[in-house]
């Protein structure tokens, strides 16, 4: 991948259609709120699925995790959280205002450390294991997760938490939490774009080329590979704290776990617009949302159909994704040409050193 593809101006337009996406379409701010949500999905599960080459299953774990310690913290800061989730309180519980942002701002910081902090734990048993048996061995974790709390009393097992009412009229809400994932969304594109700038970005992609080589050149790999996943940990919690509340209520196998859904969504969403590439899984979150969001709207019934369609467009037709394709077709838009000649010309300049030696 070449930092062509990083274009500031890009970076920019990115940002001006962010800000004013909510305000030229009200009647449509929870939807692109939602795909600013598919864009932090694409880019973090990018980091070790694209850039590194280790197809994680198990990525909507720290999601979960970061929406559920939210929400405990939110709770428990100022009321008992078993007595709140229990199906036999009848007292009707309001938070004040400086209560509910005390409570969300502290419980998002909570949920991007206790994600991180959870990823390093796992990290030590699922990098024992690569290929197909990663990807397996992290969607155990995901699935456990799921099943743990969902038979956890304490934070309403099965039947779920309803969170803390937004102390606000409900276009207010909608700005709020649509502007929080944005600015989500567009500082992991930030961060990654600067990680994958400096020693870390060539780092990974020797893990994904040739590990054995890379640990035999005395890379650290193990290393990486934990810092990949403790990043991408560390975003999607935050991404889970904030989608919990701007649902309104959460329960674990269809909203903080939803394996079946979201889960899958990530991988399809890189997939469709390029494994590796910066913009590519940006891409296929876009078009993946609005496909999918069209399905959802006039096909109701047949959205998974055609999301089966999509996924067999993408094997049989992108394999190297949309960014992929357009980097193999228009190779000098990307910088490769560039990179090219600049090879040509070193090789030339070698070649010719010998024989400007002779002469003198």
């Amino acid at each position: 991948m070449t930092r062509a593809s990083l274009n500031p101006v890009a970076m920019g337009s990115l940002l001006l259609v962010g800000v004013a996406a909510p305000l030229l379409f009200p009647a449509y701010t929870n939807q692109i709120a939602v795909l600013w949500l598919m864009i932090v999905f694409a880019t973090t599960w990018d980091i070790l699925g694209g850039q590194m080459g280790y197809n994680s299953l198990g990525n909507i774990f720290f999601f979960g995790a970061g929406m559920y310690t939210c929400a405990v913290v939110q709770i428990g800061l100022y009321y008992d959280v078993g007595m709140y989730t229990s199906g036999a309180r009848t007292t009707h519980i309001v938070f004040t205002t400086a209560q509910y942002f005390t409570g969300f701002t502290i419980g998002v910081i909570a949920a991007g450390i206790v994600a991180a902090i959870l990823a390093i734990m796992t990290s030590w048993v699922v990098f024992g294991l690569r290929g197909p048996y990663f990807a397996i061995g992290t969607l155990g974790v995901a699935v456990a997760g799921a099943e743990l709390v969902a038979s956890w009393q304490w934070v309403g097992a099965a039947s779920g938490i309803s969170m803390p009412v937004f102390p606000g009229a409900p276009q207010t809400q909608k700005l709020f939490f649509y502007f929080l994932l944005f600015a989500l969304a567009f500082v992991v594109l930030v961060f990654l774009r600067w990680l994958y700038s400096t020693n870390f970005g060539p780092a990974i992609n020797a893990i994904r080329d040739d590990e054995e080589k890379a640990e035999a050149m005395g890379l650290h790999t193990r290393r990486y590979k934990r810092t990949a996943w403790t990043i991408a940990a560390f975003f999607l919690g935050i991404a889970g704290a904030i989608f919990g509340n701007m649902t309104g209520f959460i329960d674990a196998r269809d909203i903080a776990f939803p394996t079946t859904t979201f889960n899958i969504f990530m991988i399809l969403m890189v997939l469709l617009g390029g494994k590796g590439t910066f913009w590519g899984p940006v891409v296929g979150a876009i078009i993946f949302h609005v496909i999918k969001e069209v399905t959802w709207t006039y096909f109701l019934g047949w959205q998974f159909v055609a999301l089966g369609l999509l996924i067999v467009i993408i094997v049989v037709y992108f394999q190297q994704g949309i960014v992929g394709w357009l980097m193999e077709k228009y190779p000098e838009r990307f910088g490769v040409r560039v990179a090219a000649k600049e090879r040509e010309v070193r090789s030339h300049a070698i070649e010719f050193a010998p024989q400007a030696k002779g002469a003198e």
